[in-house]
């Protein structure tokens, strides 16, 4: 089979968009295949350093979407968590880069809850531009580039079976938010009062995002640490859906932050992500 290299990805950014979409499936659904054969075995679990657990799934799942990366866009640098928590982080500083969470929701996997994910994104001047959510427990993936979101039906055999295009929806009378499953805050309710939201639905990883997408709810406060490859997938999903992500200064949330001595480089500050409804300063 013929992959086109990024040398050859230059005259139309659509069909480039769909071209890197194509490699982030196939990347996907066989990482996702990988991490289900472990889900239903069962593994050991090590701890990093930052304390938060990781498994085989997360290596092997990592190991195949790298594998398929660096086989179609070798000269694209990775920004992948494992790699991170190993020492190997490549230079980003002034050129585009993928950003990769092979098994974001590592404890929804461990706790036998399904909403854990496969995430790829691309990254250009600080923005996710395209990315692919895949739930493999759940048999559903969300991809998005540009301008264009899609929900697919992922098969039994983790092939395509379906897809259909999504929107954000208009905000309806009644806002639902959605929160974090492990990781809620003080700060959230602070928000969702200002708001007057009172209907928030609590879920793990970065399904949130993807809610948002298909028009399934309308805001999703974050208050607590996230990681650039933890968000930019499902951010990049919901940016072509029509929503977006913002700091909280009203400010479009950027990818690649490195260098900042009061943080980790890769960190994510405090943001909220909206739907249909467009943010103005005063809302952040």
């Amino acid at each position: 089979m013929h992959y086109m290299r990024r040398s050859s990805l230059k005259a139309n950014s659509r069909t480039n968009g769909r071209i890197m979409l194509s490699t982030f499936e196939r990347a996907a659904l066989e990482a996702g295949r990988a991490i289900i054969e472990v889900f239903c075995n069962g593994c050991p679990v090590e701890m990093k350093a930052d304390e938060s657990p990781v498994t085989v799934a997360d290596r092997e799942a990592e190991r195949i979407i790298l594998t398929h990366l660096e086989r179609d866009f070798p000269d694209i640098p990775v920004i992948a968590e494992e790699s991170v928590a190993a020492g190997k982080v490549p230079d980003i500083a002034g050129k585009s880069f993928f950003l990769v969470d092979p098994l974001d929701g590592t404890r929804e996997f461990l706790d036998k809850r399904q909403e854990f994910t496969v995430n790829i994104a691309y990254v250009e001047n600080g923005a996710p531009v395209a990315g692919i959510v895949f739930a493999p427990a759940l048999g559903i993936a969300f991809s998005g580039e540009r301008a264009h979101a899609e929900k697919l039906v992922i098969d039994e055999n983790f092939a395509v079976k379906a897809r259909m295009p999504i929107k954000v929806r208009k905000r309806p009378a009644e806002t639902l938010a959605l929160a974090s499953f492990r990781h809620d805050s003080p700060e959230t309710g602070l928000f969702l009062a200002k708001h007057a939201i009172s209907k928030c639905t609590n879920i793990g990883s970065s399904l949130k995002f993807c809610l948002l997408a298909e028009g399934k709810a309308d805001v999703y406060p974050r208050f607590t640490r996230t990681m650039e490859w933890d968000t930019a997938a499902g951010d990049a999903v919901l940016r072509a859906a029509g929503g977006s992500t913002v700091t909280m200064d009203g400010r479009p949330l950027i990818y690649g932050k490195t260098g900042a001595a009061a943080d980790f480089d890769f960190a994510n500050p405090h943001f909220v992500s909206w739907g249909g409804t467009k943010p103005v300063l005063e809302q952040a």
